[in-house]
């Protein structure tokens, strides 16, 4: 179907992209919205105290366990045993040696819970663990 005006041929078979490309943006900005908030651990409080990490790591070598209050364990956003996650670390760390754990544990739960997963872990041969804190408050 063609438009005949003054002489000229114009096709009204055009289609106008601007809508779809107001949707894409869209999307990509819900995405980047969302991607960070996908991984999420136990809600705790960490205790105060520490210093940052001056080296630099890969995030793909860090793997983090929650530890709850309540003596809950959360890897890879399920709830887990002590024993599961050492099984599972202990697999990865066959594949990637250059493998950290992150225990961030409440700092209002009883040490005992800490304990039973760095027993894990060693017992498993998982070596490379870092107890996370936050960083002290700024006066």
């Amino acid at each position: 179907m063609k438009k005949v005006s003054k002489g000229h041929h114009s096709s009204l078979n055009e289609l106008n992209i601007t809508p779809l490309l107001d949707l894409a943006f869209v999307l990509l900005i819900i995405f980047i919205i969302t991607t960070p908030l996908l991984e999420q651990g136990l809600s705790l409080r960490l205790p105060q105290g520490g210093r940052a990490d001056p080296r630099k790591l890969d995030p793909r070598d860090i793997r983090t366990v929650d530890v709850s209050q309540q003596g809950s364990y959360k890897f890879q956003n399920q709830l887990q045993t002590p024993a599961q996650i050492a099984a599972k670390l202990r697999t990865e760390q066959t594949h990637n040696p250059n493998l950290i754990v992150y225990i961030r544990a409440d700092q209002n739960g009883p040490y005992k819970f800490v304990a039973a997963i760095l027993n894990r872990l060693e017992q498993a041969g998982v070596l490379n663990v870092s107890l996370r804190t936050e960083p002290p408050a700024r006066r």
